[in-house]
């Protein structure tokens, strides 16, 4: 058998904080309320039923990683977070302007949830932001097929 003290030395060590993961997965709580809007507003502008069906979807994914979220916060800091109830919602000019802004950004949450992983102490959080991040990449390729289908 090999014996590498270096990887063992690394294996306890994350490359983001806890802190750093727990500040994005806080900004993406706050987020949750402009992006609710967001969503039901594509909802009602989908052109055909299975548009409006795929969007539902992936609204009601957001929703549940939302409450993994929120409870990742509650778990590492015994507190909630607030959201603020005047948000304003920036509509697209088109729906197809929608659902392209909704393809990057769940590419960019993507990203972004890679960081909020690698700074989860132990593997149960690390799976449940997993799930998260592999949601978001099935919901980019979602959003892909409608923008083939509007082509």
């Amino acid at each position: 058998m090999y014996y590498y003290p270096h990887v063992e030395n690394e294996m306890n060590r994350n490359y983001k904080s806890l802190e750093q993961a727990l500040s994005l997965v806080r900004d993406a709580i706050e987020g949750e309320r402009e992006d609710e809007m967001f969503y039901d507003y594509l909802i009602a502008e989908a052109p055909t039923q299975e548009e409006k069906q795929i969007i539902t979807t992936i609204r009601n994914d957001e929703r549940k990683h939302n409450k993994m979220y929120r409870q990742i916060y509650i778990d590492f800091t015994g507190q909630e977070v607030m959201t603020p109830s005047d948000i304003r919602f920036d509509r697209p000019a088109f729906y197809i302007e929608g659902i392209k802004k909704a393809l990057f950004g769940e590419l960019s949450a993507v990203e972004k949830y890679r960081d909020i992983r690698a700074g989860m102490p132990t593997r149960y959080y690390r799976d449940i932001v997993l799930e998260i991040l592999t949601d978001e990449l099935k919901h980019a390729a979602k959003y892909n097929y409608i923008l083939n289908i509007n082509r």
